[in-house]
């Protein structure tokens, strides 16, 4: 990579090499591109350690970071930026005490803090089980001159959270609104998820309505929580209001949304209702992908009466060109051969061998029982159909 007169060597391009390397996990080859900067007539900067060090702490090689940190920090004038990318690194893989020696460093450098860096010492702390030093320093911060902010709060609210305090949890949120900061999404995501899990969907609900009321807007992720206690509990009522309420707050639902919705309705026989949410999915500009389809089929083929209708969704899988999960052909095949339907086994081979795309074509002898020429295709990351 020397300069030539058609390419020149430039930070970016070496920062894309630290990337690279940390993510190959070759820590020891991104720091050496880094040693080597000189010879493509760059001086190493601040700017280029600190990209050196995230990256590296990025993909958890905090020690590597360290070691060639305390190697090279004479060299530069590094800032509260540079050690608070090593005190987050040191607690996301929870060293604690280490992320401590981190900060004390940079207190003896005597470098301007800010609320950055102090956030990233309250994480690490929480992160490390260390949930009351990180308060007792929290309470401090004010007197070095730094206002926390939201994150500063989220970050015990996280941490509280995990311990399932949640009389903890909501202390914090009155606190914040005292001072008017304002929790993102994902910090009432994570309070939400908490809530649902312990059984208080009201609570949750009351969290939903604060988070119109002081301008978050929830993300899918904050309904499908919800939705995800209502499906458990098989509450059919509230969980298809709040995919209306989706629909009308403007977060249309997803994926997810809808594959437990259906996966529901059609456990506890209420077929009508998953025929409309079916037929008004394409309204909301969702239509449905291989893992609806299996949870349409896999939960028909278990009712009984309904196996000439899981077939239909199949075939309509099929004239989509939507190549179907290999669990999926062996459950409808072995329903049919349960009632003897060798016919239609050979009638769906042979839609499938007609199918304009090639994956399914290949499929069609998965469904007349021959295995060997298949591909089986990934289902791991889809278990809505399970």
């Amino acid at each position: 990579m020397r300069e030539s007169h058609d390419f020149e060597i430039n930070p970016e391009i070496i920062w894309l090499v630290f990337r690279s390397y940390s993510r190959a996990n070759l820590p020891s080859d991104a720091i050496r591109a880094f040693d080597r900067m000189a010879e493509f007539g760059l001086k190493p900067s601040v700017d280029d350690l600190d990209k050196l060090l995230y990256v590296l702490c990025k993909r958890k090689h905090v020690k590597c970071a360290q070691q060639f940190f305390d190697r090279v920090k004479h060299k530069f004038e590094a800032k509260a930026k540079t050690y608070s990318i090593l005190v987050r690194g040191w607690g996301d893989i929870g060293e604690a005490v280490e992320a401590r020696k981190v900060f004390d460093e940079m207190l003896g450098r005597g470098c301007a803090l800010d609320v950055l860096a102090y956030n990233s010492l309250l994480e690490a702390l929480c992160k490390g089980g260390d949930a009351d030093e990180a308060y007792k320093m929290f309470r401090e911060i004010g007197s070095h001159g730094v206002e926390p902010d939201a994150c500063s709060y989220a970050i015990f609210i996280r941490a509280y959270c995990e311990a399932n305090n949640i009389h903890a949890v909501f202390s914090v949120l009155d606190r914040m609104r005292r001072y008017d900061l304002v929790p993102n999404v994902f910090t009432y995501n994570c309070v939400i998820k908490k809530l649902c899990k312990n059984g208080e969907v009201d609570e949750a609900y009351q969290l939903l309505q604060e988070m119109f009321e002081r301008g978050v807007s929830p993300d899918a992720w904050s309904y499908n929580t919800i939705l995800a206690y209502h499906c458990e509990h098989s509450e059919v009522n509230r969980a298809t209001k709040l995919i209306s309420r989706m629909v009308k707050d403007n977060c249309l639902p997803d994926q997810h949304s809808y594959n437990m919705l259906l996966k529901l309705l059609v456990r506890v026989g209420r077929f009508d209702r998953a025929t409309e949410i079916w037929e008004s999915m394409g309204e909301t500009g969702f239509y449905p992908s291989v893992s609806t389809y299996a949870v349409m089929i896999h939960g028909l083929c278990k009712k009984k009466g309904k196996l000439e209708e899981a077939c239909r969704y199949f075939e309509t899988m099929i004239d989509e060109g939507i190549p179907p999960y290999a669990s999926t052909i062996e459950t409808l095949r072995n329903r049919l051969i349960g009632f003897g339907l060798m016919d239609h086994i050979e009638i769906l081979a042979c839609k499938m061998e007609r199918g304009t795309s090639s994956s399914i074509q290949e499929l069609a002898n998965e469904m007349r029982g021959n295995k060997s020429c298949v591909r089986s295709r990934n289902e791991e990351t889809e278990p809505e159909s399970e």
